[in-house]
């Protein structure tokens, strides 16, 4: 969740989109460090009021759709109906924001490189994982919120969750966008969804492999302390085999 997407470019793009353009191209041609704010303003044709209309900041120009793509998390989470399972809820959701990277792999690539390449975009781009993070973790804890262990439950699925959706998400990117990106986070969350499933749980119920866990006989035996030991046993082998 550490890279967004910029829109499709069409025949006519908006202003906001020239603004992305431009600044990637001079990116590319001159480096982050060595662009301005004026520069992009320059090549795109506007003023730098409308650069500032769009983005807050040179840093958000590069993550163009976080934003939305957070509100159209947030969104999707709330949306959720109390008979939803949270998990795949969440897992859902992160499905949603890979189709949303997926959309425009050059830029998608382009971007990745770029932060790689770039400590401050690296450090912003961790800030907004973050984000994602707590919006995961704070549906999660709402849900849980009649568990005792509810927060921690939330908090290490939404980064579970996080952590499988990177792994394919910069494996995917690493590969220059080749191959399909939904098939590879769809892998990545089946293994959460398998660990954390009520069903999935280690040694829990419905675990392929694990044994069935045997009902327990408890026998109690009521003697005198002075009744000798081989009598207490032979009172427990008779009670054993009356059951």
């Amino acid at each position: 969740m550490g890279t967004g997407t910029a829109p499709t470019n069409s025949a006519k793009p908006g202003m906001r989109d020239s603004l992305i353009a431009a600044a990637f191209q001079l990116f590319l041609e001159r480096g982050y460090e060595q662009t301005t704010v004026d520069d992009i303003v320059r090549t795109a044709g506007v003023g730098r009021r409308s650069f500032f209309r769009y983005f807050p900041s040179k840093e958000d120009v590069v993550f163009p759709d976080h934003e939305q793509c957070l509100a159209d998390m947030t969104a999707f989470l709330a949306a959720s109906g109390d008979g939803d399972d949270p998990l795949v809820r969440v897992c859902d959701a992160a499905r949603l924001v890979m189709r949303m990277y997926a959309e425009n792999p050059t830029f998608s690539v382009q971007r990745y490189r770029l932060t790689r390449e770039v400590t401050g975009l690296r450090t912003y781009e961790l800030s907004v994982v973050w984000r994602y993070e707590k919006t995961l973790g704070d549906y999660l804890r709402t849900r849980f919120a009649d568990r005792r262990d509810g927060t921690l439950r939330a908090n290490v699925i939404a980064a579970a969750v996080v952590a499988a959706h990177n792994h394919a998400l910069r494996h995917w990117l690493r590969s220059g966008g080749e191959g399909d990106p939904l098939a590879e986070v769809d892998r990545a969350l089946e293994f959460v969804r398998d660990t954390w499933s009520p069903q999935g749980t280690p040694g829990g119920p419905g675990t392929p492999g694990a044994p069935a866990e045997e009902a327990e006989d408890v026998v109690v035996v009521i003697t005198k302390r002075s009744t000798p030991m081989w009598r207490v046993v032979r009172e427990v082998e008779s009670s054993i085999g009356e059951g």
